[in-house]
């Protein structure tokens, strides 16, 4: 995983300098410090010049701009006026975090006032600042704490990945085979609109793009082989082995030419003439385990979301909930054959041939399993009115079965929602969320929800 970027931004007034220069050096050796802070905590920090002046904040974000930062954070070593700055912050689209802290923790009575004052007085910088950003209509996040003796450069760093997942977001390229479910409403917005609203690119591949993609026999040979090993007792036919695996690694080989980050597919427009031998149920769930995005259906929208979560969360899936369990609470998650691999009960893997009967293309071979026991965070990311977006996150329990599982041939998992099962799923209907989701294990809400705040978008937490 590449380390975000973030550019610090740090704040000064020139008339110190004009008339106190004899503090410029602990003022510079205090930005250093909470860059090499910063560091140290995985992030890849740029630093600049110390600003006083508008064009010198206006340099320092334009470098910023060029080094492709993830995420602005500020830094006032004293107090700065804010007219100074503004232009160049509300001109800018990077994510914006100012950092709230002073070089000493103690400031009492017993303090020296000749060296202090000036070394500590930046929060009035920040107050100022602060006015103007929301004058201005300037997103923007704020993180306060001494920081020696708190958590405050954690949750900079923190803010620093949910940038970095963000910019994934918007740099999506998903792969598009077929159309979208026809008549399929909730997730689903045109090419155009996921382009101008979030940067999400859709690539539609044609059949016969998908036709010409070269397969040697010995990569398919290979990847029967790996196959072998991941699903040792599961016999299935060779032929419809054969084929679901040239089909899977014609989309492998397209997701590389194409740099894409996710692919979707609508299982009603894979037949004989779609390019493909075989429904690529299976290359879905290699494309999750591999940590690219994936949805089912022609789902643009969310391959995007678990492409992004995916960057960060390396356990990451597509799923669908399926059915309430109303006698014990519960809800079961599954899909036609599309799973992340690395998230199963290993035992419970299984490859064999499913029906299907929607087209003319035949059997597939599919991967089934079970879903492991654990702590997850449900995520669904819904269209709403007015070109807004809802990042809706739900902390799960994963369970283990408590009695026989008869669905070995099924992708499959049950979880126990935050508060009782009616409650939950009324909640979450009432407040739009899709049939399609992510799930990511790991207690992740507050890191995802930082994300989505990020993004611009409403962010709903049910618990």
């Amino acid at each position: 995983m590449d380390k975000p970027v973030i550019g610090l931004l740090p704040f000064y007034l020139a008339l110190y300098d004009d008339f106190s220069s004899e503090y410029r050096p602990a003022v510079e050796q205090f930005y250093q410090r909470i860059a090499c802070e910063l560091a140290k905590r995985g992030l890849d920090v740029r630093t600049a010049g110390i600003c006083r002046l508008e064009t010198e904040f206006c340099q320092a974000i334009a470098h910023f701009e060029s080094v492709k930062a993830d995420l602005l954070v500020t830094l006032h070593l004293a107090y700065s006026p804010s007219l100074e700055a503004i232009g160049p912050l509300v001109k800018t689209d990077l994510p914006l975090v100012i950092l709230d802290t002073t070089p000493d923790y103690a400031f009492g009575q017993d303090q020296d006032p000749d060296k202090q004052i000036m070394a500590n007085h930046g929060i009035h910088g920040v107050q100022d600042l602060c006015t103007m950003l929301l004058r201005h209509g300037r997103s923007f996040q704020l993180e306060a704490g001494p920081w020696e003796k708190s958590d405050v450069l954690d949750r900079v760093t923190a803010w620093g990945y949910a940038a970095r997942t963000a910019r994934i977001m918007r740099a999506s390229r998903v792969g598009l085979i077929g159309k979208p479910f026809r008549s399929m409403g909730d997730f689903y917005l045109p090419a155009e609109e996921l382009k101008r609203r979030i940067g999400i690119e859709t690539v539609a591949a044609s059949p016969a793009e998908l036709a010409a993609i070269p397969v040697a026999k010995q990569e398919i040979i290979d990847e029967l082989a790996c196959d072998r090993l991941t699903f040792p007792n599961s016999p299935v036919d060779p032929a419809i082995h054969r084929q679901t695996v040239r089909a899977g690694l014609a989309i492998r080989k397209w997701l590389e030419k194409n740099n894409l980050s996710a692919f979707t597919f609508n299982f009603l427009d894979i037949d004989s003439q779609s390019g493909l031998p075989a429904v690529p149920f299976l290359e879905a769930s290699k494309t999750l385990s591999r940590g690219l995005g994936y949805a089912g259906e022609g789902d643009v929208l969310t391959s995007a979301l678990v492409a992004a979560l995916a960057s960060q969360f390396a356990e990451t899936t597509f799923v669908e909930m399926f059915c309430p369990d109303w006698e014990h609470g519960n809800v079961f998650i599954s899909h036609m054959g599309e799973m992340n691999l690395n998230l199963t009960v290993k035992e419970t893997l299984r490859l064999e041939k499913t029906g299907f009967p929607y087209t003319d293309i035949g059997q597939p071979a599919v991967a089934y399993g079970r879903y492991r026991a654990g702590a997850a965070t449900l995520v669904n990311l819904a269209p709403g009115p007015d070109g807004r977006f809802q990042l809706m996150t739900v902390p799960v329990q994963m369970l283990d079965p408590d009695r026989p599982d008869l669905f070995v041939h099924t992708v499959r998992g049950w979880f126990k929602p935050p508060c009782e099962l009616s409650s939950f799923l009324a909640a979450y209907s009432q407040r739009g969320g899709t049939h399609h989701s992510a799930l990511v294990y790991g207690d992740q809400e507050k890191e995802i929800v930082a994300f989505g705040q990020l993004m611009g978008w409403e962010t709903v937490s049910l618990h």
